[in-house]
């Protein structure tokens, strides 16, 4: 299945296709709580969650702390997917 252009709002993809986006990027889905993925890297662990209004994404480093990044879903998937998969966490 194809997604629409990078540069479509989230708000504009339907579930089907963002959960294919997220799986592409590496993610895996809960099979409790359908709504929650997850992505390990060796340095840090990265829950997002599809909320009713944003995804939320937060990520879990060693020394237990943990950053949390909203994004709303009239940013495009380009964006989203710079910031969420892309930029270093820590910055």
């Amino acid at each position: 299945m194809s997604l629409p252009p990078a540069q479509t709002p989230l708000y504009n993809h339907p579930l089907h296709q963002l959960e294919t986006w997220l799986r592409d990027q590496g993610c895996t889905q809960d099979e409790e709580s359908l709504h929650a993925w997850s992505l390990r890297c060796p340095e840090w662990q990265m829950m997002i969650y599809l909320e009713e209004t944003a995804l939320r994404a937060e990520y879990h480093f060693e020394e237990d702390d943990t950053r949390t990044l909203t994004f709303p879903y009239s940013l495009t998937r380009w964006d989203v997917e710079q910031a969420v998969f892309h930029a270093n966490p820590r910055e």
